[in-house]
Formats: structure tokens, sequence, C-alpha cells
């Protein structure tokens, strides 16, 4: 019996612009390495240790710079990684809404401290406050680990406090998934583009 629900972020309850995001790192910094670091699930060098908590934002933003466009400014690395982050489907937000009435709700996510501020503005622009909707956010950087290791799902698990058979996981990532049903959880992969209420409809 399912008692409490955790969503990734990116990908979806939010979706990823991957093809935007890169044509603003390459328009605006002249950031060419932006494919060497992007991925929809698990980002690589800088930007996987950013999202691991190993670098701070700050040292992720003159990496970057290093390697950009003279005259560019750190401003310009936030507006282009905000370029991924395409919104929300009415599908999801409506079901985000239905189903915080009936279970507790989390997030789990490899994520980072530039993109966070702006999730949760996001959030709120469409009528989701996070702080009453979710119980608490789970946040790769904060942790210091990532999805999939083992750690993060017991951590998870711990501070949800209810046995790991009883919570649902929800990741657009298979081997996320593969992870958390490994470490217990229930899970399900979440196909982006297709709709949040039809996988979630079994509930």
């Amino acid at each position: 019996m399912i008692k409490a629900i955790v969503f990734d972020i990116g990908g979806v309850l939010i979706n990823l612009d991957m093809d935007g995001c890169i044509r603003a790192f390459r328009s605006n910094l002249g950031f060419d390495r932006i494919t060497e670091l992007l991925d929809p699930c698990h980002q690589k060098g800088v930007y996987g240790d950013m999202e691991a908590g190993l670098v701070s934002a700050d040292e992720f933003r003159a990496e970057v710079l290093r390697d950009s466009r003279p005259g560019s400014q750190p401003e310009d690395v936030d507006r282009s990684m905000l370029a991924l982050l395409a919104g929300m489907a009415p599908d999801t937000v409506e079901t985000l809404k239905a189903l915080k009435e009936r279970y507790p709700l989390y997030l789990l996510s490899n994520n980072n401290p530039i993109a966070m501020g702006h999730i949760l503005r996001m959030f709120r622009d469409y009528g989701i406050d996070p702080e009453t909707t979710f119980r608490e956010q789970f946040i790769s950087c904060e942790m210091k680990m990532l999805k999939p290791s083992a750690r993060i799902y017991e951590a998870v698990v711990a501070g949800i406090g209810l046995p790991a058979d009883e919570i649902l996981f929800v990741d657009d990532s298979e081997t996320n998934v593969e992870a958390a049903r490994k470490a217990g959880l229930q899970a399900r992969t979440f196909v982006p583009g297709t709709k949040l209420s039809a996988l979630l409809s079994e509930l």
C-alpha cells in the first residue's frame, strides 16, 4: 500500500528543453562545451560536481566563464542554465493539487542551487506552493549525494519515516528507478511528454 509519493523534478514535474539550453549557452556565452556537461538525468563534469555539492554555484560559474566569450558575466551563465526549465504541463499541476489532498508528497532531485530558486518560483507561478505541497525536498547538492546511489534512497526513506515499500518514487530515468527498487521502494518511470495522471491512475 502506498502511503507517500516522491517525485523527481526535471523531466517529471517540470519539462526540460535540452536544445534550448544548449542554444542559450552558445548564444549568450559562446560556451560550446555545454554538450559535454548537459544530460537529461545525470549531469557531467563540473555541472555534475555542482549537483553533488562538490563545487559551489560561484565555482561553477567561474569554470564556465573561463571557456566563454570575453565579457561574459555570471548572470549570463544563470540565464543560460534556466533556459533548461520549460514550465509545467496543466495535467501535472492538477495532478499534484489532487494528490496533495490524499498523500504526503516529497521531492527527490539531482539539482543545483542556481536552478532550485527558479524552480520554486516556477511552482508558485503555476499555483503550486512548494512549502505546503511537499513535506520535504531532498536535493542532491544539499545532501552531497546523487541518484542513483543507494545512500540517497536510504536517506530519503529515513527522512520520510515509512517502510520503503510504502513509498512510491517517480523519475524519468530508468537507472534511477531501478536503483530505487533495489533500495526497496516502489518506483515508476515517467516518460516525458506523457500525462502524469495516466501513470498514477492506478492509485
